[in-house]
C-alpha cells in the first residue's frame, strides 16, 4: 500500500483526507461542503474553464483533479455554466483562492460548492497526484472530512462502483421536450469568437429544424447550434426514433454526456434507427453512440483525455486545431464500418477523434467544438453541420 500522507492541518481549517484504491492516501483541508464522497479520480489539464468543468454533465459520477495550482481567482458568475449546478462528485486542488477579482464574479467557488453540497479537498500535492494517475491510470477514490483512517477509505473506494457498465445519461437528461433560446449574454461573445476563427454566424436564410437528444449537453453547444440559425428542439435521451420524426427534423444532434456508452444500449437502437433518415452530427458520447449504433466498439482509455489543449488534426483540412475535451471512453477505429471515413485523430495518442460517413448522412467528433472551457479552432464544425442539412434538402 502507497501512502503519501501530509501532517493533518492543526489551525482552524476543516481536515480532509483523499484515498485512491490502490492505497494512496493525501492529506489536505476542505473546501466546498464537508462530508464523504466516493467516485472515479480524473484529472484535467486546463489552466483556466474550472467553472464549465464543475457544471459539465459528462463529469457526472467524477471527482475532478485540477492540475492548474490556483483554483477560484475569478471566481464563479452565472454566464459561465454549462448546466444549472455543478455536476462533478468531487473537486480537487492544489489551491483555492480566497480572493476573487473579475468584474462578473458573483461568488466565490468555495460559497458554490458549498451551496450544491459538493465536497472539495485542497492543499495535497496535485503534481504527485496528476502523475500518479498518469501512471497508473484513472480509477476509485473517497474525499472525506468526517473520518481519516487510511484502511477505512481506500476499502470504501475500493467498495465503490466501477464507471465501467454505469449508465449516467438520466441523471442528468432533460425531463421532457422543450425549444431551446440561445441565453442573450452569449450571443455577441459567440459572434466575436466567430469573426477570430474563420467561423460565420448563418445569414438566416432558412431557418432549418435541429432536434437535438440531450444526453447531458453543454450550453454552449445548444447555443452555437442557434447561431447557425437552426430551431433547436431538445429532447430527453428515452425519445425514441419514432418520437423524433414526428418532430419532422432537417437534422438531429447527439450531445455529450457521462458514464460508459456500452451501457446505453436502447438509446444506441435508437440512433441507429435515425441513422440515415436525416443528417446527424454528434459530440462527444454522441460520437460514440453514433459507432456503436452502426456496429462499431468502444473501449475505456487509461486516464482519458480532459482538458483544453489537446491537438488534433482534421484530416480533411489538414488542419491541426487545439481542442477542448472531456472522454474516458474512445472509439476503436478497427471497428467501424466500411463506409466510414476517419476524419480526426488525436495527436497526443494517435486514438480516434472524429469520423463520417456520407451514405449514412453523419459526422461525429470525439472533442468538444463548442470551447467551453477552451480554444475556438473547432467552431466551424457546426457550419459544417448546417452545410449537411442544406445540401442533404437540396438533394
Amino acid at each position: 500500500m502507497v501512502r503519501v500522507e501530509l501532517e493533518m492541518p492543526t489551525d482552524k481549517r476543516i481536515a480532509a483526507s483523499l484515498a485512491l484504491e490502490d492505497g494512496t492516501v493525501f492529506r489536505g483541508w476542505s473546501f466546498g461542503a464537508t462530508g464523504e464522497v466516493a467516485a472515479e479520480i480524473i484529472f484535467h489539464t486546463g489552466m483556466t474553464g474550472y467553472q464549465e468543468v464543475l457544471t459539465d454533465p459528462s463529469y457526472r459520477g467524477q471527482m475532478v483533479v485540477m492540475t492548474y495550482p490556483l483554483i477560484g481567482n475569478y471566481g464563479i458568475n452565472p454566464v459561465d455554466e454549462e448546466s444549472g449546478h455543478p455536476q462533478v462528485a468531487g473537486f480537487i486542488a492544489r489551491e483555492v483562492s480566497g480572493i476573487t477579482s473579475n468584474w462578473r464574479s458573483e461568488e466565490s467557488i468555495d460559497a458554490y460548492l458549498k451551496r450544491y453540497n459538493v465536497v472539495g479537498i485542497q492543499g495535497i500535492d496535485t503534481r504527485a497526484l496528476v502523475l500518479h494517475l498518469r501512471n497508473q491510470g484513472a480509477m476509485r477514490a473517497v474525499i472525506s472530512t468526517e473520518r481519516h483512517d487510511a484502511n477505512a477509505l481506500v476499502q470504501a473506494a475500493r467498495n465503490s462502483p466501477t464507471m465501467e457498465g454505469q449508465n449516467l445519461v438520466y441523471d442528468v437528461t432533460a425531463p421532457a421536450n422543450y425549444s431551446y433560446e440561445t441565453d442573450a449574454r452569449l450571443v455577441k461573445l459567440n459572434h466575436a469568437i466567430a469573426a477570430r476563427n474563420d467561423f460565420e454566424p448563418a445569414a438566416g436564410d432558412e431557418k432549418y429544424h435541429v432536434v437535438a437528444y440531450d444526453f447531458g449537453a453543454k450550453k454552449n453547444i445548444l447555443n452555437l447550434l442557434k447561431d447557425q440559425d437552426f430551431r433547436v428542439t431538445v429532447v430527453p435521451a428515452s425519445a425514441s426514433a419514432e418520437d423524433v420524426m414526428r418532430l419532422n427534423p432537417d437534422g438531429v444532434f447527439l450531445s455529450n454526456g457521462p458514464g460508459d456508452p456500452a451501457a446505453l444500449g436502447e438509446i444506441a437502437r435508437n440512433v441507429g434507427d435515425l441513422t440515415g433518415k436525416v443528417p446527424m452530427f454528434g459530440i462527444c458520447l454522441g460520437h460514440q453512440l453514433l459507432a456503436l449504433a452502426n456496429g462499431g466498439k468502444t473501449y475505456k482509455l487509461k486516464f482519458g483525455h480532459h482538458g483544453a489543449n489537446h491537438p488534433v488534426k482534421d484530416l480533411i483540412t489538414n488542419r491541426v486545431e487545439i481542442t477542448s475535451q472531456n472522454h474516458g471512453f474512445c472509439v476503436d477505429a478497427d471497428s467501424l464500418p466500411s463506409t466510414a471515413k476517419i476524419t480526426h485523430m488525436n495527436l497526443n495518442d494517435n486514438t480516434v477523434e472524429g469520423f463520417q460517413d456520407e451514405d449514412r448522412q453523419f459526422f461525429a467528433v470525439q472533442y468538444h467544438p463548442e470551447a467551453a472551457p477552451g480554444p475556438h479552432d473547432s467552431a466551424y464544425l457546426f457550419k459544417r453541420f448546417r452545410d449537411w442539412i442544406a445540401r442533404g434538402k437540396s438533394v
